[in-house]
């Protein structure tokens, strides 16, 4: 298998190294492996999706509940 950095998924995926960091450190990334203080990602792998609310609804219950 075929790994890539955090420097070449940054490149590739478009998005800051410091978030497929914390990705990897989540268990986001299948098939990460940490050797040492490095993280090898594999290269055939896909960008993940964005796992943020963009509807503006808050999965927490409502801002307003307390009233």
């Amino acid at each position: 298998m075929e790994y890539m950095t955090i420097q070449d998924a940054s490149e590739k995926w478009g998005i800051s190294s410091r978030r497929i960091q914390v990705l990897c450190s989540e268990g986001r990334l299948q098939g990460a492996v940490k050797f040492g203080r490095q993280w090898a990602i594999p290269a055939d792998l896909d960008k993940p999706a964005d796992a943020r609310v963009k509807t503006g609804k808050y999965r927490k219950g409502d801002l307003n509940d307390g009233q």
